[in-house]
């Protein structure tokens, strides 16, 4: 998978007890063979997170999430599946070989990785302090325009890169190989020719990961040229969404203040931090991503603060991170980092402002910053015209399009509350409180962000549900269960292969779990759970959410569960055919078919009756 081999990903799992991987995050507790603690995904009081070390399985009954050591590690480090196999492999000190294609490297070619970049970075730097030539008193010249003079380019490693091979001469003279140099994205491939380097003409920003290593690259081109700005592409050491310029010199002041302000721009960073404003960071080419939160409130616990530029484009930017309400605003992640947005004046980049007004004026804004969710509202209301009647019912609509994304929320409502009762204060609205409620009830959450200024159009209704009867609600929990004990307790499923195979399986998602669950048990008769549950995640992301989930029978023995639940649910499949054998029978059938129908439905009627005789209460053990 991505590279990593099914050897080395069993490795990692032996490596990785779930009771201490969870207990690193949360305190847990034993009770009985079991472990349970306060759920880290969701807020709660009391402990519905329980840990299974015999099947190193985990299932929250608060939240309904659950999985494998693996599926625990992306949740919570909103991580993919190889990037949490290598998460834990470097936390057990395993060194995973891993097919480059696939995007991972081993530890030891990520090092090697890390020195290029260093030595890299070092070559920039020599080139902007010491070098001679028209690009390098360019590169001085523009940074000088910009105030970073004196000791500004030494302590952020700025750099002039001069291209035309200059680099890749460099390194090849310190033993690094040419493709070593393409898997860092220092370098290219020549496409027949020798390798050259990536960068050339442009003024460097070094871009370090939290420990200070250097990871990547951005550079701005000098006089005219496109792209502007010029980032390393992703590699094993740099990700786009989890990477901030600036975070290893920003982090003691996050950690001290507990606040952290995020800006788009590397000279924004540089600007504001020789400012004295040195909890600044900034994304890089990318909106601000639910992974940067994750990192940032290790370092800043208390609040995160996007500064938006008052210019066209930070315009845009604020609407973007409005689609972030979803991810980052819930009723069960209420105790997780504030996150807070604000819009600079005057059309000002951040540079410009500490620069024009300087860093208390900053310190005054950062603190009028609102919270995200009351910041979009705030933008849709500023957008209309509230002193006619027209403009409050379009803004109320604009406003609930916002809300959308979390309207099953108590956030949701109390926010549509309070902006229904600002609209009334301005005039007449033509509907009510309770009307806004079930009006926010109805929409459907945006799909997907855009660029285009968001505008206030009303979300179309969100689709009908089918309302289950008590009948097939007890039909699909039976489904849960029986694939629960089949994957919990392997031998079981192996018992019952036949009643996964042949079930009418009334969910999509059910029936793509037992064909998963059956090829696994079938290629691997002694799987344990966690491989069971991994593989099924494979085949829809639902898997870990059934197959971790407790049953309802905690007094009988798994084989006695497994044999009750497979009859029944073979029992049901036999009365739904009675039915269909019937509804043909009375649609018309001539008078032989009719008569072939007859006697088919009497047979399956006793053969059903009598099983249902049979097929008492389930025994306790």
């Amino acid at each position: 998978m991505a590279g990593i081999s099914d050897e080395d990903i069993q490795k990692v799992r032996d490596a990785s007890d779930l009771v201490a991987v969870i207990g690193e995050r949360t305190p847990v507790k034993q009770k009985g063979r079991d472990f349970w603690c306060c759920c880290p995904l969701h807020q709660e009081k009391t402990p519905s997170f329980k840990i299974d070390p015999a099947t190193q399985l985990w299932h929250c009954f608060g939240c309904g999430e659950g999985g494998d050591v693996f599926s625990f590690i992306m949740k919570t480090e909103d991580f993919n599946f190889p990037e949490a196999v290598r998460y834990l492999a470097d936390r057990a000190h395993i060194d995973i070989a891993e097919d480059t294609r696939g995007g991972g490297v081993s530890r030891s070619v990520k090092s090697r990785m890390k020195e290029i970049c260093a030595r890299t970075a070092e070559f920039y730097h020599t080139q902007l302090m010491r070098g001679r030539g028209e690009g390098p008193d360019a590169a001085r010249k523009y940074l000088a325009s910009r105030g970073f003079g004196g000791e500004v380019p030494k302590k952020w490693m700025l750099g002039y890169a001069p291209g035309r091979g200059a680099l890749v001469r460099h390194l090849s003279a310190l033993g690094f190989k040419p493709d070593e140099m393409i898997r860092a994205n220092v370098a290219l491939d020549g496409r027949g020719g020798p390798v050259r380097d990536r960068f050339y003409e442009r003024v460097m920003f070094p871009i370090f990961d939290a420990q200070g290593d250097c990871v990547a690259f951005g550079g701005r081109v000098i006089g005219a040229g496109e792209p502007k700005y010029l980032n390393s592409q992703e590699t094993p050491l740099f990700h786009k969404s989890q990477v901030l310029y600036g975070l290893d010199q920003a982090k003691a002041r996050m950690a001290s203040t507990g606040c952290a302000i995020v800006v788009e721009g590397y000279t924004d960073v540089i600007a504001l931090h020789e400012a004295g404003a040195t909890n600044v960071v900034a994304t890089l080419g990318t909106a601000l991503t639910m992974r940067h939160i994750r990192v940032l409130a290790k370092h800043a616990p208390k609040k995160i603060v996007y500064l938006f530029d008052g210019d066209a484009a930070g315009q845009k930017a604020a609407d973007r991170a409005l689609a972030f309400i979803g991810e980052s605003i819930s009723d069960k992640n209420r105790n997780s980092v504030e996150l807070l947005a604000v819009t600079l004046p005057n059309n000002q980049d951040p540079a410009e402002f500490v620069q024009a007004e300087g860093a208390q004026a900053l310190e005054a804004v950062v603190e009028g910053a609102l919270p995200l969710i009351e910041f979009g509202l705030e933008r849709r209301l500023d957008s209309f015209d509230l002193d006619t009647a027209p403009g409050r019912d379009r803004a109320l609509d604009a406003c609930l399009a916002v809300l959308a994304p979390i309207k099953d929320t108590l956030v949701a409502k109390d926010y549509a509350v309070r902006t229904w009762s600002r609209l009334r204060a301005h005039g007449r609205l033509g509907i009510e409180e309770a009307d806004v409620l079930e009006r926010l009830a109805a929409l459907e959450a945006p799909r997907g962000g855009s660029d285009e200024e968001a505008g206030p159009e009303a979300p179309a209704p969100r689709p009908v549900r089918r309302a289950l009867s008590q009948a097939e609600r007890n039909r699909l929990r039976f489904e849960r269960e029986f694939l629960a004990l089949a994957c919990q307790h392997p031998l079981v499923g192996l018992a019952h292969a036949d009643a996964l195979a042949q079930v009418q399986w009334h969910e999509e998602v059910h029936r793509l779990l037992a064909e998963s669950v059956l090829a696994t048990l079938s290629e691997n008769p002694g799987a344990a759970p966690a491989d069971i549950v991994t593989k099924a995640t494979l085949a829809t992301p639902h898997a870990a959410r059934v197959l971790t989930a407790g049953s309802s029978y905690p007094s009988s023995t798994p084989e006695a569960i497994g044999a009750y639940l497979a009859e029944e649910l073979a029992l049901g499949d036999a009365e739904e055919a009675i039915g269909a054998l019937t509804a043909q029978m009375n649609a018309g059938a001539d008078a032989e078919e009719a008569e072939l129908l007859h006697a088919a439905v009497t047979t399956l009627q006793m053969d059903v009756a009598a099983r249902r005789v049979a097929h008492r209460a389930l025994p306790a053990s």
